[in-house]
């Protein structure tokens, strides 16, 4: 399925008034995970209140150890202080990644902004080394400001 064909179906996960964001947030995961071959671990990352950390919150994908990531470590806490999109074509050549898993080989982290503050990110992990484009970095912040939409 192409970006633009997903997009509406974000939209309509995230508009939908039956379910908790968190179910909303879940179900994008899904979506995305199933519809995106090269997307093998799909996860959000939230501000954990006023501590310079992320917090895990809805994914699909194996599960991880990295419930709390420090602001500065890892692509996710790197991407939390920097306030830009990461995009990694081979983790392997990070000295600051934190291994998920022995299978992945690349990972994108877009940050989610609402009134103008970095409260969280998306986090793709893939199992392809250097599989991201500008257009899947184009596709994910256009979800993250969906998801900024629901959440201020």
């Amino acid at each position: 399925m192409t970006f633009d064909a997903l997009k509406p179906k974000v939209e309509a996960f995230l508009n939908s008034n039956s379910a908790t964001i968190d179910e909303r947030l879940l179900d994008v995961c899904k979506l995305l995970e199933e519809h995106i071959t090269h997307y093998n671990w799909v996860g959000f990352y939230f501000k954990n209140g006023d501590k310079d950390e992320l917090k895990l919150g809805p994914y699909v994908g194996e599960p991880t150890d990295h419930i709390i990531i420090p602001f500065g470590k890892g692509i996710c806490g790197q991407a939390a202080v920097s306030n830009q999109n990461f995009v990694v074509p081979d983790v392997s050549a990070q000295d600051n990644y934190i291994a998920c898993s022995i299978t992945v080989k690349a990972e994108i982290v877009i940050p989610i902004f609402v009134n103008g503050e970095n409260i969280g990110q998306i986090d793709i992990d893939s199992n392809t080394a250097d599989p991201f484009t500008d257009e899947d970095e184009r596709f994910l912040e256009f979800v993250c400001k969906k998801v900024a939409g629901i959440l201020n």
